[in-house]
Order: structure tokens, then sequence, then C-alpha cells
């Protein structure tokens, strides 16, 4: 890789559904907005192509890095923008029929396939207002940790509840990650009490970026998403952030100021558990 270079990135914010060429088409519109801002890197939320039940999702599961229609259509985006995207939440053919895999995939801009992250920590839980979700019930568990090469630096991969889990983004920037990738469709039941303090608390303990793109809204049946897509800097200072409905946000990613805070604070060096 070139030296590392101070970037303008962006994350997209969406409310996809269950129709996946009207998801696709907002995709395509958002993107090309935020590459005719100046971001040369472009992150998609979880479940960016479709967000519905669990057959609809084994339907359009795509075999990586080969791909399919679905992969084909980014790939031609990233070609026409010059951008590289993080699919989010890619939808990838698993070991069984019964399953799919909830997957973080680093597009070059000319299309190809840089990395593949499969998402470890899946989301199987019961919360207080009745929402019950169980994500293990129709995807199959990653196990391990990716990071790739991008303008900027190196970027480590996770997916949505990843985020609660602080060893995994440890790991990255073990990797050598100076900026971390969290695609989500958080629920809003989770996300207006965590969302900002999780993120922000990744961000200072990695003395990382975080780049936090958002489904938001209402996708269908009670399925509801927190959105509020941002970046913060290795302070944890949001840098920018999503309103309300779809739209991106967009900020630097500088190497130089990532390692002027791992030295003048250098809370990395001082490990001495783990």
């Amino acid at each position: 890789m070139p030296t590392a270079r101070r970037t303008k990135v962006a994350v997209i914010q969406l409310t996809s559904g269950p129709d996946l060429e009207a998801n696709l088409r907002v995709v395509e519109r958002l993107v090309r907005a935020a590459a005719a801002d100046g971001a040369s890197l472009v992150v998609l939320p979880e479940c960016f192509a479709l967000l519905a039940p669990d057959d609809a999702k084994l339907a359009v599961a795509e075999p990586l890095p080969g791909g399919g229609p679905v992969l084909e259509r980014c790939a031609a985006l990233a070609r026409e923008t010059q951008a590289e995207l993080v699919l989010g939440g890619f939808w990838e053919t698993a070991s069984d029929a019964r399953h799919v895999r909830n997957s973080c995939v680093h597009l070059a801009a000319d299309g190809s396939v840089r990395a593949v992250y499969r998402k470890v920590h899946l989301f199987d839980v019961d919360l207080p207002d009745g929402t019950k979700l169980t994500e293990s019930d129709s995807v199959e568990r990653g196990s391990e940790l990716v990071t790739t090469d991008t303008a900027f630096g190196r970027l480590g991969l996770s997916v949505c509840y990843d985020l609660r889990f602080p060893e995994l983004y440890r790991g990255l920037v073990d990797q050598g990650a100076i900026a971390l990738a969290v695609p989500a469709a958080f629920t809003l039941t989770t996300g207006k009490d965590h969302w900002h303090v999780l993120l922000r608390a990744r961000a200072i303990e990695s003395q990382s970026y975080v780049l936090a793109a958002a489904q938001t809204g209402r996708h269908f049946g009670s399925r509801v998403s927190y959105g509020h897509a941002l970046i913060a800097d290795p302070w944890g200072t949001v840098l920018a952030e999503c309103g309300e409905g779809e739209g991106y946000a967009a900020a630097w990613v500088d190497p130089e100021v990532v390692a002027r805070v791992r030295a003048s604070l250098p809370s990395l060096a001082h490990r001495r558990l783990g």
C-alpha cells in the first residue's frame, strides 16, 4: 500500500425493507451523493440490500468472493463512483441451506473484493419492549478477525452486535487498525440508550476512528432501528452524524491524528492484561 493519507469517508443511513430493488436504488443514490461530496470510502449499514424475515434473506444470499447480482451491482457502483465500499451486512451463502452469513465486505474502487469479515457475535435477545430476535436461527457465526488496507491505513471490520465486545476491537487494533467500521441495524430500544455511548467508548479505548453506518426507522412489522449513523475520532468526538431519515454523514480520517492521540496518551502501550 502507498503511504497512508488523510481521506474523506462517509457512512450511509438507510431504512431498508423487504424490497431488494428499492433498497439498492436508495443505496446507489446515496453513495453517488457521498462520492460527489468527496468521499473516497463509503460504509453501508448492516442489511443494506434487504432487511426482511429469514426466508427472504436466504433467497438472496450470494457466494463470496464470486458473488451474484447484488455484489455485481455494488461492484459496478464502486467503479462508477471510484469509491471504495464497505458493504456493511452482505447476505452470503453459508455452509448449509438453512443459514446465511452476515458478512462485511470491503470492495476496492475497481469493484474487486478486498476483504470479507463474517459476523462473530450473533444477536439473540429478548428485549424489555417485547422484541425477540434470534439471529443464530438463520445466520452462521464467523470466527476470525479481519482488517483491510485503505488509503488512510488499516481498517478493522465488524458488524452491529460486535460493538458490545471491546476485545474484538482491541484485536483489530493489534492487527494495525486505525479506524473501525461498525455497520449496524441497532434496535430503537437499545440504540437510544447505548449507541452513542458504545461507539464513543470503542473510539476512545481503541484510539481509532469509528465509522458507524446505520439503519433507521421502521422496516417491516415491529422491526424499528435507531439510526444516528456517525463518525467519531480517536478522542471520542463525534465529527459528523445523520439526522432523521435516510442520508449520509461525512468526515476526514487522518492517520496523523491517530498517531498524535496514541503518542500523547499512550494507553495502548500501557496495557498489562491481555
